[in-house]
């Protein structure tokens, strides 16, 4: 190997491009030998994935096995709230007071809850008898277990006062709404308040939540009720921990779901909606059923997509069956990929749908480029050094790009990331990076070196069957005539390359690259670039993140209409916040007294303190040290039956003959909008804080804080990491690559496709969940995968102007990335009939990925790389120096040699 030193240059960049060359060189000679060793050894490349899939395939069937844990897959794995809960739940145990603790759908254990929904214009009080009905049916429901009758009294939360079943407060209402009916009283003699009403035996209670769509009586002071739309009901059911007990009660919620449908069929004055603890995993894995033929009718479109892609006209050159055992060899190398998952103890969920689509994507990419490679190669060569010149043409850039999705993915994988969701996917699409690429060049390699073979040996490229000669043909019928020819008659003597006369590569070659490198069309690329860059950036900066856990259920589903009714009548308030006092305290001290209501305002609150006080002060009473302050609340409060439920709120320490206040807690309740579920993530982000800075030592609870707690920074870390990821790997790599440009270049196409796909898909209401931020994870990928060939292809090129490089580049990588992408888009169109906001999520998301990088490939990075370096003057120079000295020797040879001159 000789280097020749410019004049000027340092030793170090002798060095450098002495290191490209060995690397570059390097890499080309690995592939070219194991383009040899796949070409003399197809049947063993062919037997091994095979084997493995079936080995493993059988063994996803038998292991199959889906994720029962919905906290554990979409909740933050670390977070505060987890904390929290753990802290409160040893003073005060959540299984006793969730029904203190409302959340609208993350309530802990089992419990079955109902909306009845008035019509239009209708008072749902006035009927207090029919819903009543509906109680007493669900008190009166009974599951079976073991020859055992179970009721709801059996399975219920017990208050510690009495030992009853644990019921709302709306009940009690409707009980004096209807005694009021009854007893032909109107309903106006019974005040019913909204927020806190009144009950009958004194105690005052908040029913914020379970009275919807109220309209109060106008200018009342009290605020009473005139009309309400919906009312909430839930029975909470009892958990132990034993096996036995949780068979029981999800016996009890699909009695309890089955018995509320049943009813709805009996009142068609009422419009019900249940909910129960198991719904929202039901509904999410009803995802995976609803989609399993639309993926496999994905499936379909693109095997037909990459078979007619791959055909021409030429029946000897033509590879219909290719393109098809290309698609089929990245589902292999899926099924595997999912057989050693299963294998390994993983369970499935319904956000891994989306690893087919991104396994074919990348999978795909590969076919296409190793079949435009086979017909770059010379075919007058042997069958095996075709087959060996074409990987040493793409699988050195297929190596780089299969390298950096493993990297991503991988970082993707790492404990940094938050979300096991995520992690799970990352860690699936790791494994299936890596059995892609050894099915790739096994598999698939395998049955190009069979079609090589037939090609060589010019059988018939679909029939199997030789070719005949042109003088046979001849005589033959047209018909015959257009199914056996093998192109011999469009070859003119000038063309030297039968497969430029693919349908796509002529279209590139004699249309479009002119077309693109118009300089009439070159002012309208720019504007076009314009208006994408300022659209991506004016929704990068509306980015919301999607913490609402509706977004990953079945569109059709109860859970989801359910949510859509309480969203709309029961938003008034955020769910009831526990406000737990985990220290000591000195509640009879004044200053005490007033920082608790300084934290407390603003908020409606239940608390025993507030109460106390009000006691306190109606009874005239003096409780300004603590003996007094306790003595009282023990022996006069907490015996009086309106006040009893507060002792469930205070944890009393006894040292000698002195009680102490060591815990308690009060619940804070939030007026809230519409947009329920941010505001109440800015109630925690408030409250927070002040745990820290106030004299009061306290935490903040609620069971759907889980899900909302730091949801953003979770969800986007991992492609954050991803892309700093790339990034790196770029930069470390940008002296050690065939020309420093082409890595500039490859970044910067790769964060303009990164930010638009990421403006573009919040513009079109895409919110920041597990599932756009895998998608974001893979664009970087994708557009690395279409991007890099393109460009190293141009910065090499060594043509006069960049106008000829790009057009060179097009027309050598351009088929194979059309192929690709448009493949990979068709087969996202099963995906916008699954009816979830998943799928749907996936289909935007992938589609803008797909379009952004087919914009960058063929209408943007071919026009502007016409503008920017790097610059092909050099090229230029460098031909006529050569040009130059080769006439010098021919006239140095003229004047040596007179008599040749003569001669000729």
């Amino acid at each position: 190997m000789c280097f020749l030193r410019r004049p000027g240059a340092p030793a170090s960049w002798i060095w450098w491009r002495m290191l490209q060359q060995v690397l570059r060189r390097g890499l080309q000679s690995f592939c070219h030998r194991l383009g040899l060793c796949v070409s003399r050894h197809p049947v063993f490349f062919l037997t091994v994935p095979a084997v493995l899939t079936i080995t493993f395939g059988l063994s996803a069937l038998n292991r199959f096995q889906p994720e029962g844990d919905l906290e554990r897959l979409v909740a933050p794995s670390h977070s505060l709230a987890k904390i929290e809960r753990s802290l409160a739940s040893s003073l005060f145990p959540l299984d006793q007071s969730k029904s203190q603790l409302y959340s609208d759908l993350h309530t802990p254990g089992r419990y079955g809850r109902v909306i009845l929904l008035s019509p239009p214009g209708d008072n749902i009080l006035l009927q207090a008898e029919g819903i009543l009905q509906t109680h007493r049916a669900v008190l009166e429901m009974k599951v079976n277990h073991k020859g055992y009758n179970y009721t709801f009294s059996h399975l219920c939360v017990l208050r510690n006062q009495d030992k009853k079943c644990v019921l709302d407060d709306i009940i009690s209402v409707l009980e004096d709404l209807r005694q009021a009916a009854v007893s032909n009283k109107t309903t106006a003699r019974v005040q019913v308040r909204y927020p806190n009403t009144k009950l009958k035996d004194g105690r005052n209670s908040f029913i914020g939540h379970q009275l919807g769509g109220v309209v109060e009586v106008p200018n009342s002071k009290d605020q009473r009720v005139k009309s309400a739309r919906a009312i909430q009901i839930t029975y909470y059911l009892q958990t132990y921990g034993s096996a036995t007990q949780d068979l029981i009660g999800e016996k009890w919620e699909n009695e309890f779901c089955k018995l509320m449908r049943k009813l709805q069929e009996e009142h068609q004055d009422l419009q019900l909606y249940s909910l129960a603890s198991f719904s929202l995993w039901r509904d999410f894995h009803k995802i995976s059923i609803l989609a399993r033929s639309k993926v496999l009718v994905s499936l379909v479109l693109i095997l037909t997509t990459a078979t007619l892609s791959s055909s021409m006209k030429d029946c000897l050159r033509s590879k219909p069956f290719l393109g098809l055992l290309g698609v089929l060899t990245v589902c292999i190398s899926i099924i595997t990929a999912a057989g050693i998952f299963f294998i390994t103890d993983g369970k499935y969920n319904s956000t891994l749908l989306g690893i087919p689509f991104f396994a074919m994507g990348h999978g795909t990419k590969g076919v296409f480029e190793l079949l435009s490679g086979w017909r770059r190669t010379k075919e007058n060569l042997p069958f095996k050094d075709r087959i060996a010149d074409a990987y040493s043409d793409v699988m050195v850039t297929y190596t780089m790009t299969s390298s950096l999705y493993f990297i991503t993915f991988g970082m993707g994988a790492s404990p940094f990331t938050n979300i096991e969701a995520v992690k799970v996917f990352c860690q699936n699409m790791c494994v299936s990076i890596l059995l892609n690429y050894f099915y790739i060049f096994s598999f698939f390699g395998s049955c190009l070196v069979f079609a090589g073979q037939l090609e060589q040996n010019r059988y018939h490229s679909i029939f199997c069957c030789k070719i005949p000669s042109a003088e046979y043909l001849d005589r033959k019928p047209v018909w015959f005539q257009t199914v056996m020819s093998d192109g011999h008659q469009q070859t003119s003597h000038h063309e030297t390359n039968p497969y430029q006369h693919h349908f796509i590569q002529h279209f590139l070659r004699e249309h479009y690259n002119e077309w693109i490198t118009n300089i009439y069309v070159k002012p309208f690329v720019v504007i076009l670039y314009l208006i994408y860059a300022s659209f991506s950036f004016m929704g990068c900066l509306q980015i919301s993140d999607g913490a609402n856990i509706i977004n990953l259920l079945a569109s059709d589903s109860p859970s989801v209409s359910y949510a859509m009714v309480q969203q709309k009548y029961f938003s008034n308030y955020s769910p009831v916040i526990g406000f737990y006092v985990y220290e000591p305290l000195e509640y009879w001290n004044s200053s005490v007294q007033e920082d608790l209501r300084r934290l407390c305002s603003g908020f409606t609150a239940v608390s025993w303190v507030e109460q106390y006080y009000q006691f306190l002060k109606a009874s005239n009473i003096s409780a300004n040290n603590k003996s007094d302050f306790i003595s009282v609340l023990q022996s006069s409060f907490l015996k009086k039956p309106e006040f009893q439920h507060f002792r469930n709120d205070i944890i009393f320490s006894k040292a000698g003959d002195e009680n102490n206040i060591i815990a308690s807690r009060l619940y804070l309740v939030a007026r809230t909008s519409r947009d329920k579920q941010k505001e109440v993530i800015e109630v925690l982000e408030k409250l927070r804080p002040l745990s820290l800075s106030k004299s009061i030592r306290f935490i903040v609870f609620n069971p759907s804080f889980v899900f909302m707690d730091h949801y953003s920074l979770s969800v986007t870390v991992p492609v954050l990491i991803a892309g700093f990821g790339v990034l790196l790997v770029l930069i470390l790599t940008f002296f050690l690559v065939i020309h420093p440009l082409g890595n500039f270049w490859l970044i910067l196409s790769v964060t303009s496709i990164e930010l638009g796909v990421l403006g573009l898909m919040t513009l079109w209401n895409v919110d920041m969940d597990c599932i756009s931020i895998l998608c974001l994870i893979y664009t970087l990928n994708f557009a690395i995968d279409h991007c890099a060939p393109l460009l190293y292809t141009f910065v090499l090129a060594t043509e006069h102007t960049r106008t000829q490089c790009i057009k060179s580049s097009l027309q050598e990588h351009g088929t194979a990335i059309l192929q690709n992408v448009t493949s990979f888009l068709i087969g996202l169109v099963p995906l916008l009939f699954v009816p979830s906001n998943l799928t749907f999520t996936l289909f935007k998301c992938l589609l803008l990925t797909g379009g952004c990088t087919l914009l960058h490939c063929f209408v943007i990075l071919p026009v502007f790389l016409t503008f920017f370096p790097p610059s092909k003057k050099h090229h230029k120079k460098k031909k006529r120096a050569k040009r130059k000295e080769r006439e010098e020797i021919e006239c140095i040879e003229i004047q040596e040699n007179p008599d040749h001159v003569t001669t000729v």
